[in-house]
């Protein structure tokens, strides 16, 4: 009896095991990608488009022009609580360090795209699911202090899935810190952009995420509070397919702009060109008496 054609297909997609580090299978249309035209492709499907969730380091070389200046960098984890389940606390976070090569599930500096000068802050889900603990939020709050003092720009690239268990209500804590920090970098006339990747959830999302003047999200990310099924066990109806998505935010206006990874860099560009020339208009006219500004 031949063989059905699909389990041919199918078997013929199978990566070998020697050759695993060279070939990726995209988890959406099946397709065995060449693993160096992935990363030349910004982590993104060629067949498909599915994105493939990307490091914190390999997605800043994509938006900075050279060189990425680390900060908060010496803010590391402690064990507040003495959390203890299956494994001691500082036992996961040693195991994430030696898997994601981070210190902690983001990453802050100052840089420049396309020559504008800016504040970045990139999270990374490999990192225990990019949840927030006390560093993570004391690296976005030092990041907007710092962008507030030099009066730069400030552009957070979220990917999370909510706050750290392990650290308990000083994890929720964080959400009111980072969202007074928001705050005031923009009560002095600052300029924020959210980039919302796949996923943002839980505390990120109700937080620092959803605060900035303009919220880009990537295509097809998943984005929300609570996780579907939880909402629909108690809400007791059936959710859009396309419920959570990137898309479905665009559409009910949450969010600004959705795009494609490889368009995401030129989208900061030309919303900071707008933000620049809007600052230079508004410093004219409030040296001129006037059109001073009260």
């Amino acid at each position: 009896m031949p063989m059905p054609d699909w389990l041919s297909i199918r078997r013929d997609k199978q990566i070998p095991a020697e050759e695993a580090g060279l070939w990726e299978k995209c988890p959406s249309c099946g397709e065995v990608l060449y693993s160096k035209d992935v990363e030349a492709n910004l982590s993104v499907c060629s067949k498909c488009g599915y994105h493939f969730r990307m490091h914190a380091y390999d997605r800043i070389n994509s938006l900075v022009d050279d060189d990425f200046v680390e900060i908060g960098a010496d803010i590391l984890p402690g064990d507040p609580l003495g959390w203890v389940d299956k494994r001691p606390y500082p036992q996961k976070l040693e195991a994430d360090r030696e898997k994601s090569k981070l210190s902690e599930g983001i990453v802050t500096g100052l840089a420049a795209i396309e020559g504008f000068p800016v504040a970045l802050g990139v999270m990374d889900f490999s990192f225990r699911g990019g949840t927030m603990g006390t560093v993570v939020g004391e690296r976005v709050t030092n990041l907007f202090e710092e962008a507030r003092r030099r009066r730069l720009p400030c552009i957070v690239f979220t990917a999370s899935g909510g706050a750290r268990m392990e650290e308990g209500m000083l994890a929720l804590a964080q959400m009111a810190k980072t969202t007074q920090a928001v705050e005031r970098f923009m009560n002095d006339g600052n300029f924020y952009m959210s980039v919302l990747t796949d996923p943002t959830t839980g505390g990120v999302s109700a937080s620092f995420a959803f605060q900035a003047d303009i919220i880009i999200a990537e295509a097809r990310a998943a984005i929300g509070f609570a996780g579907r099924r939880v909402i629909e066990q108690t809400i007791r109806q059936k959710l859009p397919d396309n419920f959570q998505t990137a898309e479905f935010l665009l559409e009910k206006g949450h969010v600004d702009v959705v795009a494609p990874r490889p368009r995401i860099r030129e989208t900061l560009v030309r919303m900071l060109d707008y933000a620049v020339d809007r600052r230079r208009i508004l410093s004219v006219l409030k040296a001129v008496p006037e059109f001073a500004l009260g």
